[in-house]
């Protein structure tokens, strides 16, 4: 039973969830705004927050945990503050879709 547990499963058991906000935040990290649906955007946000809260340390071991999350090649400390915005819906089964991206 999920009692008290408040992170949204997007249909997925945790490993697929686990890939799919890893993916979507090395692209958020990677190209600076991503289009995506409205469910994944704001199970998104509080993950990149807390990446962008570890980046503001600054030291090796935020570095090192950053490197852990983020496959991509580049530095992981580029991080600062998210945003979302409605964009429309999926024209297949309607799911809002917004555009989350730093600001």
């Amino acid at each position: 039973m999920r009692h008290r547990n408040t992170t949204k499963s997007l249909g997925r058991k945790v490993g697929p969830r686990k890939a799919l906000m890893k993916s979507l935040a090395q692209n958020l990290i990677l190209h600076e705004k991503i289009k995506t649906t409205e469910a994944k955007a704001k199970v998104l946000r509080p993950y990149v927050e807390r990446m962008v809260t570890t980046a503001k340390k600054g030291d090796l071991t935020a570095r090192r945990a950053l490197m852990k999350d983020l496959t991509t090649e580049g530095d992981p400390m580029q991080l600062v503050n998210t945003s979302g915005t409605l964009i429309g819906k999926i024209p297949g089964d309607g799911a809002e879709m917004v555009q989350i991206e730093f600001v």
